[in-house]
């Protein structure tokens, strides 16, 4: 009884509760000074708290998941400091140079993909590319899941390149604003810096099944200017790339045809440039191949690692 006592009360240790205490409070606070507060915020420290104080494998399962945390609330605070602001946003010279590499003649004229698939759309291509769309962040996150409770140290494998191949991404936002196709289609090569999340091709998908899904999902964008590389690209990649090397076996046959269900739908749907698709698979690449390199180089990391899996394990 006495052991058992101890455990609990070190389970619930005041230190613990201080730190949570604090990171929430902290979160809150500034969310609410850089972008505003937000019903969302409440939820995840909520979510978070809980997990953290239910039981053993909840925690080890919420700390891992802080990962994937830390990467929204990083993503969430880009809307404080618009990429537009530090760099001329790429809105004509990048639609010129994807049709010049990947324009397709008709009717005699030269047409981006995306143009093209606007005037030549069918309802069955409208499903399946929506749903494809639909599995970009619930499938990694899944697999994150499924890794978490089968192997911890291939889960925290796939969790920090995924993290890591954001970060890329994020940096490159920021050296080179870029448009997406609808917005070139909606507002010529025109800046305007208020211009708000769009659904382009995938509004016909709400509409096909009466629904908000992509509607609510766009209106929370943190930035329309963000379009290269494309991370819609890049996570597929990330989650095909690990099922192979942990042998996941025929699933990842399944993997890759969401890969290219994803690419196609990013083109289909006019969110993305052939270009913007090729610049998400090389920062996948990218990010996986460093974070490999560390993993194997890198004696610093290691221990971290080594450390992270014992905090979760």
């Amino acid at each position: 009884m006495h052991n058992q006592s101890a455990k609990t009360t070190r389970f619930y240790s005041v230190n613990h509760i201080w730190i949570c205490a604090a990171v929430s409070a902290g979160y809150l606070l500034l969310s609410a000074f850089l972008i505003g507060f937000k019903m969302e915020q409440v939820y995840l420290v909520a979510l978070f708290n809980t997990l953290y104080f239910a039981s053993g494998i909840t925690r080890k399962f919420i700390t891992g998941f802080s990962i994937f945390i830390v990467f929204w609330i990083v993503y969430d605070y880009m809307k404080a400091f618009p990429n537009y602001l530090y760099h001329t946003v790429h809105i004509e010279d990048l639609y010129l140079a994807e049709k010049n590499l990947f324009g397709i003649h008709h009717n005699g004229t030269i047409l981006t993909l995306n143009e093209y698939f606007q005037q030549h759309h069918t309802v069955s291509l409208d499903i399946i590319t929506g749903i494809s769309y639909l599995c970009w962040v619930p499938v990694p996150l899944a697999f994150a899941g499924f890794l978490f409770f089968k192997e911890r140290s291939a889960f925290l494998q796939f969790s920090l390149s995924f993290f890591l191949v954001n970060l890329i991404g994020f940096v490159i936002y920021y050296i080179y604003p870029a448009a997406p196709p609808w917005y070139v289609q909606q507002h010529g090569f025109q800046f305007i810096a208020a211009t708000h999340g769009n659904t382009a091709g995938l509004e016909r998908f709400d509409t096909l099944f009466n629904t908000n899904i992509f509607r609510s999902l766009y209106t929370k964008g943190s930035n329309v200017f963000a379009a290269m590389p494309s991370l819609h690209a890049s996570y597929p990649v990330i989650v095909l790339f690990y099922g192979y090397k942990f042998k996941l076996g025929k699933i990842n046959m399944l993997f890759a045809l969401l890969v290219a269900g994803i690419w196609f739908s990013a083109i289909y749907n006019s969110h993305h440039y052939v270009l913007d698709i090729l610049a998400g698979i090389t920062c996948a690449i990218t990010g996986i191949a460093l974070f490999q390199w560390a993993m194997k180089k890198n004696a610093a990391f290691q221990r971290f690692l080594r450390m992270f899996v014992r905090a979760i394990e």
